[in-house]
């Protein structure tokens, strides 16, 4: 064999070895990226920032619970995904037979959390790789609950919440924050991290309080009732009114010269309670001022006397109207 065969034999035995090389290279470049069982991981992430819920769900091969679908795709859902960050998938962990668990590392506001994802070999594609799944599985779910009302948001997204509370299916991993920002009752946010499919999940309870726009609604008709009554009582000339506020004398009082003033009203709480919200007894002062005559001297002098009172309410809360109601016992 000549010199040149043996040289061109040589560079043919090269390049198809490095042809070979490259192609081991390819392979194992595609095995563990596309065809990797972190790809679907990967995937589903992908559907999940997207609000995707239909293309996650399928990836997932999870099935629904009997609850609330309203965070299950759209707005909802991006948002819940929005706050992982840190994204670190791990090496496929072997659980027997074809399955193995990809573990992922991340953070949600800060906080470092983990999920694992068990996924299994379903087959061969293009003779060589590794065609996975994960295996089928239930979503989980999450229980918001809400102090007297009906109503809340989750995830941006306006809910119901018949009788104060529900149960909304999730995917994982996510965020999920619960709040109320009514113009009369609120509560403030409170939220939670779904990292497993396992149930149950960590519940939100609301706890919702009457805002400063209630307390000054029910603070201005409480303040309007006792000016009015005030006012009546001095011009009917009345030391014991049909007010929460009265003044007892053995003394006679010079007509026309009584006079009634709050001095101090009451701080306006409101509380849930057995299902409905409910004025604490409101306390405060009145003044009463006069001429008195002393029975037993005839001598004239001036009454001045600053008197505790206290009373109840009914609160009566509809759609567009608050409605105060003073109870008082004369």
């Amino acid at each position: 064999m000549s010199q040149a065969l043996v040289k061109t034999a040589a560079g043919w035995l090269l390049g198809l070895m490095l042809a070979v090389a490259a192609a081991i290279v390819s392979i194992n470049l595609v095995s563990n990226s596309i065809a990797s069982p972190q790809q679907q991981v990967r995937d589903y992430l992908s559907a999940l920032q997207k609000g995707h819920g239909g293309e996650a769900l399928g990836l997932l091969h999870a099935s629904v619970p009997n609850a609330n679908a309203a965070m299950l795709d759209g707005t909802a859902l991006q948002t819940a995904a929005s706050k992982i960050t840190d994204i670190k998938l791990g090496n496929a962990e072997s659980r027997g037979g074809n399955r193995v668990t990809v573990p992922m590392d991340y953070q949600i506001d800060g906080k470092a959390l983990h999920s694992d994802f068990l996924l299994e070999r379903t087959g061969t594609e293009w003779l060589f790789f590794g065609k996975w799944s994960f295996v089928p599985s239930s979503l989980p779910t999450i229980e918001v609950t809400v102090v007297n009302a009906n109503e809340a948001t989750l995830n941006g997204v306006p809910v119901n919440l018949p009788n104060g509370r529900n149960s909304f299916a999730v995917f994982y991993p996510g965020q999920y924050e619960a709040s109320l920002a009514g113009k009369y009752f609120s509560a403030p946010t409170t939220s939670t991290s779904v990292t497993t499919g396992a149930l149950p999940q960590a519940p939100l309870n609301l706890l919702t309080k009457p805002t400063d726009a209630m307390i000054k609604v029910v603070s201005d008709k409480v303040k309007e009732f006792l000016d009015t009554c005030a006012a009546d009582a001095t011009k009917q000339q009345k030391l014991q009114p049909d007010c929460p506020f009265y003044h007892v004398t053995n003394s006679r009082v010079v007509d026309g010269t009584i006079k009634w003033q709050i001095t101090e009203y009451p701080k306006v709480s409101i509380d849930p309670f057995n299902g409905q919200w409910v004025v604490a007894p409101l306390n405060g002062k009145a003044k009463v001022t006069a001429r008195e005559i002393d029975l037993f001297s005839g001598q004239v002098g001036d009454l001045s006397a600053v008197h505790d009172f206290s009373f109840t309410t009914r609160l009566d809360i509809g759609a567009d109207t608050i409605t105060v109601t003073p109870l008082v016992s004369f």
